[in-house]
């Protein structure tokens, strides 16, 4: 029984995942057609690749005990051709500058999952320990992934703040800058009031 619903729930668990990865599909058909990134992110593609290769890592044999997380491993496998081909879509076509974003994020995902590999091979020597240390780097990579849409979301969250700040002392300053108006005509009106009673007081002197 225990096997069965684990087996259940693995394959449930690999077609929501599956859905998942595939979702982008059609906004790459979009990117293809219009031959136009159209300046969106590509973090989040960047990302959620680091976390299948983590995730294909933690399910083989060297990780895991012999073939225990198989499920795990087809469905982040698939995962890898999805999003690497999400990637070298959005690379193929970008402009330079987006090139350069694209190169500069990945190079840490490379050397994440490098440094991943390598140490839970050589550092670690039994799967218990193994899988605690690919499975912790991979949940950091969950959240990530999870949470790599919050990077156009991010500048905003800080503007609006800012913005509010700024729209407090125009309000505040621009009261004060109207108050203060009245008071210059004022001096300037008895300014010429002064002139004119000394002019007066001149002409009735001589």
């Amino acid at each position: 029984m225990g096997d069965r619903l684990r087996l259940a729930v693995g394959i449930m668990g690999n077609a929501a995942s599956l859905l998942l990865y595939a979702a982008p599909i059609l906004t790459f058909s979009r990117v293809i057609r219009k031959k136009s990134t159209e300046e969106f992110s590509c973090a989040p593609y960047i990302i959620a690749l680091l976390n299948c290769l983590l995730y294909t890592w933690y399910g083989l044999p060297v990780v895991s005990y012999r073939w225990e997380n198989f499920p795990v491993v087809s469905i982040n496998g698939l995962g890898i051709l999805l999003e690497f081909s999400f990637v070298v879509i959005y690379f193929w076509f970008a402009s330079a500058t987006g090139k350069m974003k694209v190169a500069v994020t990945v190079t840490p995902v490379i050397l994440v999952s490098c440094t991943t590999f390598i140490v839970s091979s050589f550092a670690f020597h039994d799967h218990r320990h193994r899988k605690l240390f690919v499975g912790s780097v991979g949940l950091v990579a969950s959240v990530a992934m999870y949470g790599s849409p919050l990077v156009v979301v991010a500048p905003n969250l800080v503007g609006c703040p800012l913005s509010i700040l700024q729209l407090m002392l125009y309000c505040k300053y621009r009261k004060r800058g109207i108050m203060e108006e009245p008071n210059k005509w004022d001096l300037e009106k008895n300014d010429e009031k002064s002139k004119h009673l000394q002019l007066a007081t001149n002409e009735s002197t001589y």
